[in-house]
């Protein structure tokens, strides 16, 4: 297999990514045979997962928007991904000129070209880290730069903590990050489960054997599960819900069914 100039040399290009498959499932051009053929498997049980993807997208951005409606211009998004169209820092300076978002991912793919489309860009950086190390993160460079933990900051964790496992304890990793933030601060969450998915969970969970193939085990929680993860913040309305429930731009019975698949909400800490 070639390898492509935008790929760095560091990483194995044999080894499907969940990064480079959900890049793949949004129709962008920065993934393998290898990521496709993963994404193609998992698109024979669960065929709506693209719809699921997108739907992730659209609620961020409508987030993003919340948040800097309420005056909010720090964003830290750790598992960011592969940049596409509608990224968290057009979105923001769109909506807040001068807002300041630190990108946090790693996949050695997503953080290289997130640093390629913020060359030019002296209000967003990004970081090489990983979510189940907070402090590495808290204290990067870019994070003491562009942020200041003594103002409100939006917190996002999109599609990113159904790849923690148990043992790694999210849950404390999300409390370390709270207790960092200042009053005021916004944590914009969604996660995939089983409730909402339109098929039995058993097919369902023929997907979730693909991720656990390419070890990237995809965590399917429950509702209550991810509300725990929202201890400590007051929940925006209208709380935990299906990402087209959440503050949406058009009507949510014109949504695809997939698109009701897991959870998303908002939470502001006192």
């Amino acid at each position: 297999m070639e390898r492509p100039a935008w790929a760095p040399r560091s990483i194995d290009i044999s080894v499907p990514s969940v990064s480079r498959m959900y890049d793949y499932y949004l129709g962008g051009s920065h993934n393998f045979e290898v990521d496709r053929e993963a994404a193609r498997r998992a698109m024979e049980f669960m065929p709506g997962l693209p719809k699921i993807m997108q739907a992730n997208r659209a609620f961020m951005r409508r987030a993003v928007r919340y948040a800097a409606g309420r005056g909010v211009t720090q964003f830290l998004d750790i598992g960011s991904g592969i940049p596409t169209f509608g990224n968290v820092h057009e979105v923001a300076q769109a909506a807040h000129p001068g807002a300041r978002v630190v990108y946090v991912d790693h996949d050695p793919v997503a953080v290289a070209h997130s640093q390629a489309v913020l060359e030019a860009n002296d209000d967003a950086g990004v970081v090489a880290a990983d979510l189940r190390k907070p402090q590495e993160i808290l204290r990067s460079p870019e994070v003491e730069r562009l942020i200041d933990l003594n103002q409100p900051v939006a917190l996002l964790l999109v599609a990113i903590l159904h790849f923690v496992e148990d043992e790694d304890d999210p849950y404390g990793a999300l409390a370390e990050l709270r207790e960092a933030l200042a009053p005021g601060s916004l944590l914009v969450l969604t996660h995939a489960s089983y409730e909402g998915i339109p098929l039995p969970p058993e097919r369902a969970g023929g997907a979730v054997d693909v991720y656990e193939d390419i070890r990237n085990p995809l965590i399917m929680r429950s509702r209550e599960e991810i509300a725990r993860f929202f201890e400590g913040y007051d929940m925006v309305e209208p709380g935990l819900v299906a990402m087209p429930r959440w503050r949406p731009d058009t009507a949510p019975e014109d949504e695809d069914p997939y698109a009701f698949s897991g959870f998303a909400g908002v939470g502001r800490t006192a």
